[in-house]
């Protein structure tokens, strides 16, 4: 079956560019629109990151890098003259430092990765009440006992018919789990990737 990228005919505009709408992979939002050639897009395919062609136009002269973005999928339309790009951004996506080019919040929905901040500003926070201040200043041994704690507690109330008991250990061992990813220098995207390879894979 012919690959539906070879059947795209960037002779049809005069300029030879097509529009590329960037979605990100995980949340589904909507990041930016840039343009292609058939160069730039060999060269995502090729480095597997969002090339949009010539250097991207800067809104307001500003000096801000090009966003990284990492390639996941790439679908043609239905007309074969644009294109839907699914990505994993590095950072802010915008030339206005914003997560993306309609102001919108990329993880507005996502409260994990909410959380995920919340716990990285309270990792060093000067707060000495706080738990998870407490969990990154013990280490990462105590951290483990802390998640093999909170598994142990969960899979006893497995054994109980009251759901409310097993939600709450559940999000117990969820908890400790993602301050154990920090305190490893990972994040639950890096999870997700190794999932999707997975996934892939099979």
């Amino acid at each position: 079956m012919r690959d539906p990228l070879q059947t795209i005919d960037f002779s049809r505009r005069s300029n030879k560019l097509i529009p590329a709408v960037v979605q990100d992979f995980t949340t589904q939002k909507i990041l930016t629109l840039g343009f292609m050639d058939e160069a730039s897009l060999k060269e995502t395919q090729q480095t597997g990151m969002v090339t949009f062609c010539g250097k991207p136009a800067k809104k307001g002269g500003s000096a801000r890098p090009a966003p990284r973005m990492q390639l996941r999928q790439i679908l043609v339309d239905c007309d074969r003259d644009a294109l839907l790009i699914k990505a994993v951004p590095e950072g802010a996506v915008c030339d206005t430092g914003a997560d993306t080019c309609w102001s919108e919040k990329n993880h507005k929905e996502d409260f994990l990765a909410y959380l995920e901040q919340i716990i990285s500003l309270r990792r060093s926070s000067t707060d000495e009440t706080s738990y998870v201040r407490e969990l990154f200043s013990a280490g990462t041994v105590t951290i483990s006992e802390r998640l093999n704690t909170a598994s142990q507690e969960l899979a006893d109330a497995s054994k109980d018919v009251k759901q409310a008991l097993f939600l709450e250990k559940a999000t117990d061992l969820l908890f400790h789990y993602i301050v154990l990813l920090q305190a490893k220098n990972c994040t639950l995207n890096d999870v997700v990737q190794v999932l999707q390879k997975r996934h892939q894979s099979r």
